[in-house]
Order: structure tokens, then C-alpha cells, then sequence
């Protein structure tokens, strides 16, 4: 257990920071993006209560999957 929590803190954080936070902020508005065009779609391939649960849950791939699945054609 030492092991993992000396690892981690040995992490140079500023040069990680940069990396991770934008990536961050890009799933957080994928997020938002994909729940919002859920709530208003009138129909998608399955039910939306399970794409939601995939979009919250499967983290980047969940919202994609979405856009490229479950949306259906308008």
C-alpha cells in the first residue's frame, strides 16, 4: 500500500496538469452535450433511461457511442 501512495505522490504534477485538465473539461462538455440532445431527441435506438446510464458511466466512449448509435436520424 505504501508502494501506490508513494508513487503517487511522486508525481510531477505540474507538468501532468496541463495535460489532464483539458481532457477533463472536453468530457465534461461531451458529457453535457449528449444528455442534453438525449433529453430533447423524440426517439433513439433503445430505451433512454440505458443510454443515459452509457453516457454517465462509459466515460468519452459513452457520449460518442451515443452520437454515432443511439441518436436516431432527424
Amino acid at each position: 500500500m505504501d508502494k501506490y501512495i508513494h508513487t503517487f505522490s511522486s508525481v510531477n504534477w505540474e507538468a501532468v496538469l496541463p495535460i489532464i485538465i483539458p481532457i477533463i473539461v472536453i468530457q465534461l462538455i461531451l458529457l453535457a452535450v449528449a444528455l442534453f440532445s438525449l433529453k430533447k431527441a423524440p426517439a433513439t435506438r433503445g430505451p433512454k433511461l440505458l443510454w443515459a446510464l452509457i453516457i454517465i458511466f462509459v466515460s468519452i466512449l459513452g457520449p460518442v457511442l451515443y452520437f454515432v448509435i443511439g441518436k436516431e436520424e432527424q
